[in-house]
């Protein structure tokens, strides 16, 4: 019986290649591996248009209509994270392709990567290090998180763990989500609050939504002006979904006191950016959930996810052609 073909078209820099995961997978499968992007839509449509398939790496290599169109082949588009936003999903149906994700395995990496930043911008870590290291020995007053209220906007899996982790070092949190549940806010002791008493009440806020056509720019102008001019903002989502230009003048005219970013609009971050001048600022090139145990368990989920495809029993389903 012919092996499924199985294409990796996007594994730069490579994450897939040299994983525990990807060795068990050889000999079970054939394996089509590029540990490059693909130049353009064409040469993404040409790495996968014989695939039954795809286990995609990189967000920024979008599956269009066009590659679906052109891959009569494929049937599955495995998702290493939970971003959908390079999918064009409703297509993905049309052409009887299910797409997979691999919710939750990068939380607990992903809240502690939170927490790293509300730490770091509170307590001014990066422009500390940088005076202590040039012979200074700053005594600037910095923020203690306890006693502090933070303000969760999504709570998603890493919304709960940060939650959780918040209130384990003795902050009050509050929360606001898309689909509220009085049972999931009593379990993580958190307060259920409407958008604009989170932003005018906390003192951190952590921004955990995904980025869809109703969240891009849900976080702007109007939002920073509601903030405590004490506040920090924390994002740890996805960048289009605020304001970039908003953010940059509020911290510039100290309507917040800082920010902790993980995400930005234009991935990597331009040279020259803005935000890189900024010293009440600390930046993280997209990373919170790059620690080897996370990456580990999201790759071997990914190839889970297209084996339980194949094997009828579909898991971790985002989309699939029975959805319409």
């Amino acid at each position: 019986m012919k092996k499924p073909l199985i294409v990796i078209p996007d594994d730069d820099p490579a994450v897939m290649g040299p994983s525990e995961a990807y060795q068990e997978l050889k000999g079970r499968v054939e394996i089509s591996y590029y540990d490059s992007l693909p130049s353009s839509e064409q040469e993404l449509i040409k790495r996968v248009q014989s695939a039954e398939a795809v286990i995609n790496i990189r967000a920024s290599v979008d599956f269009t209509e066009a590659v679906f169109s052109t891959c009569p082949a494929l049937r599955i588009v495995s998702l290493w994270g939970t971003g959908t936003d390079h999918v064009d999903l409703e297509a993905a149906v049309r052409h009887g392709i299910t797409v997979t994700n691999t919710p939750g395995v990068s939380a607990i990496s992903m809240a502690e990567h939170c927490l790293t930043l509300m730490l770091a911008t509170a307590r001014r870590i990066p422009e500390i290090d940088l005076e202590t290291r040039a012979g200074g020995w700053p005594r600037a007053f910095v923020t203690q998180l306890h006693g502090k209220t933070l303000g969760v906007i999504g709570l998603g899996a890493i919304g709960r763990q940060t939650a959780r982790i918040a209130k384990g070092i003795g902050m009050r949190v509050v929360a606001w989500t898309v689909h509220p549940s009085v049972t999931l806010a009593d379990e993580l002791g958190v307060e259920l609050i409407e958008l604009e008493e989170l932003y005018r009440s906390s003192d951190i806020v952590s921004l955990h939504l995904r980025q869809s056509p109703s969240t891009i720019g849900l976080i702007g102008a109007r939002e920073f002006e509601w903030m405590k001019p004490t506040a920090i903002f924390i994002n740890t989502a996805r960048g289009p979904i605020v304001d970039e230009v908003a953010l940059v003048e509020a911290l510039e005219k100290k309507k917040i006191s800082g920010a902790g970013l993980d995400v930005f609009d234009v991935e990597p971050l331009p040279r020259g950016h803005p935000l890189m001048k900024l010293p009440n600022v600390v930046l993280t090139p997209h990373s919170g959930g790059i620690t080897r145990e996370a990456l580990e368990a999201g790759l071997k989920l990914a190839i889970d996810n297209v084996f339980s495809f194949l094997d009828g029993q579909p898991i971790n389903v985002v989309v699939a052609p029975s959805a319409v």
